[in-house]
């Protein structure tokens, strides 16, 4: 256990096994934390759990500070089950424990757990005295989850954001000048990219009102990774940048290739790029994480799709990619299309119609080959990089 402040202890679980999260769908390479808070004052106040399959070890931290039976309350600042998934085996120890949730968390904690703890649901601006401090909440809706809420400890000066501000990154350290601050922002920027872009004109306006409560800041205690205690605002500022999402003028390249017809035109395309002074990064889509590859697109202005033709469609490792594209929403990109065939040659179109669908223009018409590709093909698609190089400058 760690006293992040005074009266004020870490007694979350860093897992440092775990590489894929979300139900296998985004990928962690440095592990993960979960980060749970007891606060020790005339009333004691657990602030979040963690997830259920280390829930012995968690509350095996927490005995060693205190009887859970004494706890007064819990506040779930988002039920999503990394963050609750402890409460069945924690609400049998603490009979006296109401539950703080949100307006929304009033219905995903029952939701979920289907148990009938008695629950207080407070709204921005609520405070809850535990003695000489007070608890101050934040309602945070979809960031990323209806329920979403933070909690702020007065005298303390903490913030509780949960989610927001967050990394999945698994240290012996809690705080964020301990740690390697490369690391730590390569995994704040790919949870931001993965998990909050869809929600950007939300964060914008959901900083404006943080900023405009004056709630002195001296810690961020966010639900995963390390706490941010030294320029702890710095994060925020990074998030208020990355909510704009103003592009770098660079490129991501991603394909997909049966017998590399594709691939070839993609690493000339890439060529082509780079004879205009356009930095790109190449991904094959079937054995890239696509995780990854979104944190590129993210940074990037232009994106180019490319795929053989294949049951008159796209290659299914393309398809998910895809389907990540739509879901997060990015703005301000261009896109571009390329693909091989032998006989029927849909995926350029297809992957044009899925740019637009996702409202981004596309910035030149696709290119096709037909078999491999000659050297000739190649030399036209160097051209097409540059002439991408030239509107990603414009």
């Amino acid at each position: 256990m760690t006293e992040i402040a005074k009266g004020v202890h870490w007694v979350g679980v860093t897992d440092w096994g775990i590489r894929r999260f979300h139900g296998h769908e985004l990928s962690v390479h440095r592990g993960t934390t979960y980060n749970a808070f007891l606060i020790k004052d005339e009333k004691t106040v657990l602030v979040d759990t963690v997830w259920g399959p280390h829930a012995d070890e968690f509350l095996g931290k927490l005995r060693q500070l205190v009887d859970p039976a004494s706890i007064d309350y819990v506040v779930v600042n988002h039920c999503e089950p990394d963050h609750s998934g402890s409460l069945p085996a924690l609400m049998r120890l603490c009979p006296k424990a109401t539950l703080i949730v949100s307006r929304g968390g009033a219905t995903s904690v029952p939701g979920h757990y289907h148990e009938s703890w008695p629950m207080k649901t407070v709204k921005t601006g609520d405070r809850l005295s535990i003695g000489t401090r007070e608890l101050v909440f934040v309602e945070a809706t979809m960031l990323h989850w209806p329920d979403t809420m933070f909690t702020y400890v007065t005298g303390a000066n903490v913030l509780m954001s949960n989610d927001a501000f967050g990394q999945h990154y698994a240290t012996a350290f809690r705080f964020n000048d301990l740690v390697d601050e490369e690391e730590l922002y390569e995994e704040a920027l790919k949870y931001y990219a993965n998990i909050l872009t869809p929600y950007s004109d939300r964060v914008l306006k959901k900083i404006d009102e943080l900023v405009a409560m004056n709630l002195k800041i001296e810690m961020i205690a966010t639900s995963h990774g390390v706490l941010w205690r030294k320029d702890p605002l710095q994060i925020v500022t990074k998030y208020r940048e990355w909510a704009t999402q103003k592009p770098e003028p660079r490129a991501t390249v991603i394909y997909g290739t049966m017998w590399n017809a594709t691939e070839h035109m993609a690493k000339s395309i890439s060529e082509g790029l780079g004879e205009a002074g356009i930095e790109s990064k190449v991904f094959n889509a079937a054995i890239s994480d696509t995780n990854d590859m979104m944190v590129e697109i993210f940074r990037s202005r232009l994106i180019v799709l490319g795929s053989c033709t294949y049951n008159n469609g796209v290659l299914p490792s393309v398809t998910k990619t895809l389907e990540e594209l739509r879901g997060l929403r990015f703005k301000n990109k261009i896109g571009a299309a390329f693909g091989s065939y032998g006989w029927s040659g849909e995926s350029v179109k297809l992957l044009e119609e899925h740019f637009e669908a996702c409202q981004i223009p596309v910035a030149k018409e696709g290119l096709r080959v037909k078999w491999q590709p000659a050297q000739a093909d190649l030399d036209q698609c160097r051209a097409y990089g540059r002439d991408l190089g030239a509107l990603v400058k414009a």
